[in-house]
């Protein structure tokens, strides 16, 4: 069964220098019927002006990753990391215990457009920690692309829950087909484009909950990048 999370309906705060959309509850935002889905908590489609961003902030118990879609964003935080993430890059920061960043916007003069998403650990008070990887269009051309996994497999990044997500691109004839295990959910996010979903179109923020599914076919692609979670059987997340 898929359940469509239309992006129109999703909430919405414009700081000016901040454009968000929040396809769950987030801040500002409350909706009683969305609050999460399995062990994912948040997914922010956010656009920041030049030269803008937030400040050190602190966080706890929580996998947070951050992919950018245009521009650079640039990453500092009290474990003593600094990065520029870029088109390609997946960045896993798991809070663990706790520890506080920053997220600019690298440059002076262009945008920058990213997702941030949560998804709640399986375990509390771990070691803070910070991992980043470069997935190159090509990798993701046509195919899903494994990004983040428990364990790390094939180069993903590993976070600390029952979670896998992947990563594809889809135009034209292009398509791919992903086969979950018994008993299994997942959620589509679409990040661009439009593309259908076990034959059902979604396009730009749409987002789709799959139950009972046990494939995700995904075909006739007009430029879309894509985000497949496959997660828990739950309806919402639980802290540790």
């Amino acid at each position: 069964m898929l359940t469509l999370r239309k992006a129109s309906e999703r909430g919405a705060a414009n700081h000016g220098w901040l454009k968000s959309f929040h396809t769950f509850s987030f801040a500002n935002y409350w909706n009683p019927r969305e609050q999460g889905f399995s062990d994912l908590l948040v997914i922010n489609d956010d656009r920041v002006a030049a030269g803008k961003g937030f400040g050190q902030h602190p966080h706890r118990d929580m996998e947070i990753f951050s992919y950018v879609l245009e521009g650079a964003l640039e990453h500092k935080d009290t474990l003593g990391t600094g990065s520029v993430i870029r088109p390609g890059d997946v960045q896993l920061m798991s809070a663990g215990s706790g520890v506080a960043h920053s997220e600019f916007n690298h440059s002076p003069t262009e945008g920058v457009h990213f997702l941030q998403i949560w998804i709640v650990p399986n375990v509390g008070g771990a070691e803070p920690r910070y991992q980043q990887e470069h997935f190159s269009a090509a990798q993701k051309r046509g195919h899903l692309q494994l990004i983040i996994a428990p364990d790390g497999t094939d180069g993903a990044l590993s976070v600390r829950q029952d979670a896998r997500v992947y990563a594809g691109r889809f135009n034209g004839d292009e398509a791919a087909s992903l086969t979950l295990a018994p008993e299994r959910y997942a959620y589509i996010h679409v990040a661009r484009g439009s593309v259908e979903v076990n034959g059902q179109r979604l396009q730009e923020g749409d987002g789709a909950r799959l139950r009972d599914e046990r494939e995700i076919h995904l075909s006739h692609g007009e430029d879309a990048e894509v985000l497949v979670f496959d997660l828990r059987p739950r309806e919402l997340p639980e802290m540790p």
